[in-house]
């Protein structure tokens, strides 16, 4: 792995097919729609784009709250790492809500959490989505949505103006009937570029046929380094405790220098730790880490969501820490559209699904979703990349001593945007070996 620390972010596809081919007209035939100009913004506007980003905020929080509790439980999880990208995935998927109707639409809404109203929701999105490439020299942080169309079928104009205005979608058409793989091929470079070449061949042969209708893409990417950069040459071999009874050697690295000043609180039974990146003008973000005061990982999943989580951290302070944290990369796999119909949305996935808001019809529904995520953790910061293929037919106190934080056993972890709260990644180390 490379020594240079940064964190890739999830990159999202869906891909929309539809039950038979019926009557098109090429999007080709005319420009598209124009998004219109943005307003001059007032004290006012401002106000109110912060409350519409708090709104989607919450909402993306929530999911991915609920999205991790489905996955811990779910048996063939069990006792495994975890990590996803919960803003990517909501992302997505709130463009494909954009074109659901009726039961579809309130499945999908009650999953995500998604504001009901249109405005506050898209106005939402708008804001999070332009805040994410706000420009920062210190690190590089960018998102990014596309439509790839099939150039033959007609998708409804209002459609496709939502998703460039409120999500600054790019729109390409594609050949998917007469040329399914070499689409594929394109679609899966698009996400190469996006992510540095971090997710590769996103979109697994045979999964775009000729009745794929439409792809949706969303990608996300951040490359940064702790404020508070660890020393490779004090990183050491040490134990470290799994559930049960069994345990592992890793590389630990630590951080007990008179300089190792983070924002800290603890509970009785939990740590909370906050590890900065550097930045300059642009968004702070950080990895929180949750450490159950025992190997029993459920006491921080119990937390999550809860008003003693919020209250934790709320009352974290800076101060002197000794920090033991160890290095490690992990991969997962999900396919989820089993996971997504038990939380809620089974529609979307059958043929009575409506998403006629795309085009008119009810010929488009989900036949897949895969999700994978990629992340690495070491002394000069992190570096992770998540992507998602929806397949449619897409100061110290001197009185006390100085806290220890030994992330020797299995923790949580969220990689959040400071400024407004939005979890970008979130993870369960169970062994850093795995």
């Amino acid at each position: 792995m490379k020594n240079r620390a940064f964190l890739i972010g999830a990159v999202v596809c869906l891909v929309l097919a539809c039950t038979f081919f019926a009557g098109c007209t090429a999007p080709d035939d005319g420009p598209l729609p124009t998004p219109a100009e943005t307003p001059v913004e007032t004290p006012v506007a401002t106000a109110v784009a912060v409350e519409t980003t708090d709104d989607v905020v919450e909402a993306n929080t929530l999911f991915a709250y609920d999205l991790y509790h489905t996955l811990k439980s779910d048996e063939q999880y069990a006792d495994q790492n975890i990590f996803f990208s919960p803003y990517s995935i909501s992302t997505a998927l709130a463009l494909t809500y954009e074109g659901a109707k009726g039961t579809t639409a309130e499945e999908i809404r009650s999953v995500f959490h998604f504001p009901a109203d249109d405005t506050t929701r898209q106005e939402g999105y708008k804001n999070l989505i332009a805040g994410l490439n706000s420009p920062d020299a210190a690190y590089s942080l960018s998102t990014a949505n596309a439509l790839w169309a099939e150039e033959t079928y007609p998708f409804l104009p209002a459609y496709i103006e939502t998703a460039q205005q409120y999500y600054a979608a790019e729109v390409r058409n594609m050949d998917f009937i007469s040329a399914p793989e070499e689409s594929r091929q394109t679609i899966n470079g698009w996400v190469e570029d996006q992510t540095e070449d971090r997710i590769k061949d996103l979109i697994p042969a045979g999964a775009i046929t000729p009745l794929t209708r439409l792809v949706i893409t969303n990608a996300i990417y951040f490359k940064g380094t702790w404020v508070l950069q660890f020393d490779e040459n004090k990183t050491q071999k040490a134990t470290f405790r799994m559930e049960g009874d069994e345990s592992v050697m890793v590389d630990m690295m630590q951080r007990t220098d008179d300089e190792a000043f983070y924002s800290y609180a603890e509970t009785e039974d939990l740590q909370v730790l906050r590890m900065p990146y550097e930045h300059e003008s642009g968004k702070a973000l950080s990895m929180l880490v949750l450490l159950p005061e025992d190997n029993d990982i459920t006491t921080a999943e119990s937390v999550l969501g809860t008003e003693e989580l919020a209250d934790a951290i709320s009352s974290m302070e800076k101060k002197r820490v000794e920090v033991f944290f160890p290095k490690f990369t992990l991969e997962t796999t999900y396919f989820l559209p089993e996971t997504l119909g038990a939380m809620g949305m089974p529609t979307a996935f059958s043929s009575d699904a409506d998403f006629s808001g795309m085009d008119g019809t009810r010929n488009l529904f989900i036949t897949d979703v895969i999700h994978k995520a990629f992340v690495d953790v070491n002394e000069e910061g992190t570096e992770a990349a998540a992507a998602t293929g929806v397949i449619m037919g897409r100061g110290v106190s001197v009185e006390k001593p100085v806290p220890v934080f030994r992330a020797d056993h299995p923790f949580i972890f969220l990689i959040t945007d400071d400024e407004t709260g939005n979890l970008l990644f979130m993870g369960r180390m169970s062994d850093p070996t795995a």
